[in-house]
């Protein structure tokens, strides 16, 4: 297995990405989810595991993210900016056959990436509901508590915000960044979805209340299948249920084949 060391390659509009890889043979690449980095696939998302069964796994660093840039110039945010740089990624890696998958925001980006022209052999959406990737809004209180932090403003202790506030700051997101991510986002009408022929999964946890259209989602899709698997929105990525259906959803090519007959 390679070792862990970052990777940087310059975006098409100059700004610097990183992206780990571990692992060797079939390229995967996976995105990881609003507020993280490439790690939250290692630490909880159970890469070591895929890349034990023979995958490539390239983890990157979205932008606004981890060691990618963090710019506070809003010009560094255009719309749809993370799904450019997945694509830019996939041409700095000279891959042909691949597969692709994200989690949350790194779901979303996939499905961006998809529609403006991705071709992986296969896709895995997960955390990741119809209803977000049909509207440009972004969840409310993430919003709000990344204004009241870069801004300095108070945030009433023992509170929802303050548990989201503690979590970014854990993870040492930086909130100005972050609120011109979420100012990129644009949203995938459902025509969009329907020109998708990419074979995907879709899962999302049984308990993920703010994803629970998941299977709206699949369904909007030509070629998809759904599942629910153990866990919230935040512990279902680490369900070995949701590692289990990834890594035998990857491996059997036979599937592509039947989910078009």
């Amino acid at each position: 297995m390679t070792d862990l060391r970052t990777h940087r390659f310059t975006a098409r509009d100059g700004h610097e990405l990183a992206y780990r890889e571990i692992g060797e043979g079939r390229p995967l690449v996976l995105l990881h989810g609003f507020t993280a980095d490439s790690t939250q696939w290692l630490d909880h998302g159970r890469a070591y595991a895929l890349a034990e069964s023979g995958h490539r796994v390239i983890l990157p660093d979205l932008r606004g993210h981890g060691e990618s840039t963090r710019s506070h110039d809003p010009a560094a945010y255009p719309p749809d900016i993370l799904a450019e740089d997945g694509l830019a990624l996939i041409d700095r890696l000279e891959v042909d056959d691949y597969d692709l998958g994200g989690y949350s925001l790194g779901a979303r980006t996939v499905l961006r990436m998809l529609v403006r022209g991705a071709r992986p052999a296969r896709a895995v959406i997960a955390g990741q509901g119809l209803d977000a990737i049909t509207s440009a809004a972004t969840n409310g209180t993430n919003r709000r508590v990344l204004t009241a932090l870069a801004g300095g403003a108070p945030i009433a202790p023992g509170s929802p915000d303050a548990q989201v506030a503690h979590w970014i700051t854990h993870l040492g997101g930086d909130p100005q960044a972050l609120l011109h991510v979420l100012d990129s986002l644009v949203a995938t009408p459902r025509t969009a979805l329907h020109r998708i022929h990419t074979p995907t999964l879709v899962a999302a946890g049984d308990q993920d209340h703010d994803h629970a259209s998941a299977d709206e989602l699949a369904a909007a899709l030509p070629i998809a299948q759904f599942t629910r698997v153990p866990g919230n929105h935040w512990t279902a990525l680490t369900s070995l249920e949701l590692a289990t259906l990834i890594g035998a959803f990857l491996a059997d090519r036979r599937r592509d084949h039947s989910l078009t007959e």
